[in-house]
This record gives structure tokens, sequence and C-alpha cells, in this order.
């Protein structure tokens, strides 16, 4: 059986897609290479008017997951927009990292008070990704073809907006992800799965079975998590090993006891590295 294409809406900039990254930790832990990710980016604020009202949501997301935040940069510096990080993410995809890109993007937003909004504080977030040439994604990130990407995925996100929100939202809601097997990914099929405005853990499992992916894999230590993710929140330890928050916690501590994994304070949290 073929890979099984996930089509991930989200944007740089969106609080509760911070809240779903427990979520995708889980699908990548437990279905690794049968899962193929796409990245589409949905360009959430063209301008940011209201920061305090997006401080607001980063909070909310922030004590729905247990994601930690420092929504700080919404008082200090706010982004004027997240259209400059959609269109980074889309250079680094040039290279086949737009993943590991958004997630160092994401954080330097809802962690590292970072405003991610000008071309230097981008070029920064590549030089922090292993693997990618800085040099060819500065000349991409100014390129039409970039801005042309980032257009189109503008109008994925307009054709995938559910009936029901059409109207209201005019655009797929964040997060969201569709799940089709691989045949149906090449002909453009509806999804045979999807989970809309959620990053819940068990939604997204189900519907990757029942798009047919490959489940089985053995879930990671969390030392191995670590190793393989880079730097992890406790709530993605948790979901990436299938473990219950508490005991999650308690063997990140016990590891970091003995040396062996690291924790970085943030406002509401931790971030873990291993040692």
């Amino acid at each position: 059986m073929g890979a099984v294409h996930v089509t991930y809406y989200t944007d740089p900039a969106c609080p509760w897609s911070w809240a779903a990254e427990p979520g995708l930790r889980r699908l990548q832990a437990e279905f690794g290479a049968s899962l193929q990710i796409t990245y589409v980016m949905g360009g959430l604020a063209r301008e940011f008017h209201k920061p305090l009202e997006t401080m607001h949501h980063v909070l909310d997301a922030c004590a729905a997951s247990a994601m930690p935040v420092d929504a700080r940069v919404w008082l200090d510096a706010p982004p004027r927009s997240s259209y400059p990080a959609c269109h980074a993410v889309k250079a680094a995809a040039e290279q086949g990292l737009d993943g590991p890109y958004l997630r160092v993007v994401r954080e330097g937003i809802m962690v590292e008070r970072r405003s991610m909004d000008n071309a230097d504080a981008l070029t920064d977030a590549a030089r922090r990704v292993p693997g990618v040439n800085v040099d060819r994604f500065k000349i991409d990130l100014q390129s039409a073809a970039i801005a042309e990407a980032f257009a189109a995925d503008l109008e994925r996100t307009r054709a995938a907006a559910p009936e029901t929100h059409t109207e209201q939202r005019r655009r797929v809601p964040f997060p969201s992800f569709e799940f089709r097997a691989a045949e149906h990914a090449r002909n453009g099929a509806p999804p045979d799965a999807a989970v809309y405005d959620s990053g819940d853990v068990d939604e997204l499992r189900d519907a990757a079975l029942a798009a047919g992916a490959t489940a089985g894999r053995a879930l990671p230590s969390v030392e191995d998590a670590l190793r393989r993710f880079g730097r992890l929140a406790t709530p993605e330890v948790a979901a990436a090993c299938d473990l219950p928050g508490p005991r999650a916690a308690a063997e990140l501590w016990r590891l970091a006891a003995e040396w062996r994994v690291r924790a970085e304070r943030v406002l509401s949290g931790e971030l873990w590295n291993a040692a």
C-alpha cells in the first residue's frame, strides 16, 4: 500500500496550530514514512490589526493544550503580518525542509518572543535548520516563484473550506488536516478522512487509519523522541511516546536529574532537548 498523503492547512503564527503540535508529533512517531505531509500556508493575517486579541487566542490555546507560550511578543513587538513567514516556509519547501523550518519559526513566535515578520529574522531562522542552504534560501525568499507558491496555497485554503464555513471564514480553519490514500491524492479526489479545526491526537490518528496509513510502529522512548524530533514540549513528548501527561513530565525530570536531557524554561513551561 502506498503512503497516505496529508494536507496540513496552517500558518506559522496560528496559536491553535501550535496547540496541535502534539497531535502532529504522534502522527509522525506512529506512522512515520507511511504519511507524506504537505504544509499549506493559509495566510492567517495580512496585517495583525488587534495584537491583544491575538494574544488572548495564544493564551487560550496554551490553556487548552498545555503547550508552553510566551505571549509577551504581542505586547512588546507584535508581528505585523504572518505573510512573510508563510513566504519563508514556501522558500524552505524548495529544499524539502518546510516542516523543520516551520517549527523553528513557530517556536520563534510562540515561545521566543520573535516577530518573525522580516527577511533578516526569517533568514536567521533558516540558519537554525540543519541542512538548509541559507544562500539559496535568501534568493528563493525574494523570488516571484515563491510569491506564486504562496498565492497557490491561499487558493487551496479557500477551496478547502467546508460548506458550513465558506461564507463565514472564506477559508478552511486552522489547523486542518486532510488524509488521502496515494491513488486518491494522484487524481485529486476528495479526502478519505479529514480533521478540521482541530489537532486532537485521537482524531488525527483515527483519520490516518481510515485513509489507510500503516500503524504498528513502535513508539519511541522519551530520549529517542528528543533525538528524532529535536526540541519538544512536555505535551509533545507525552503524545509521541503515548505517556499520560504526569508520567511524561516525571520521566523528563528524572532524565534531567541524570543529565540525559536538558530543560529550557519558557514563560509557561519547558522545552526539552536531548543532552
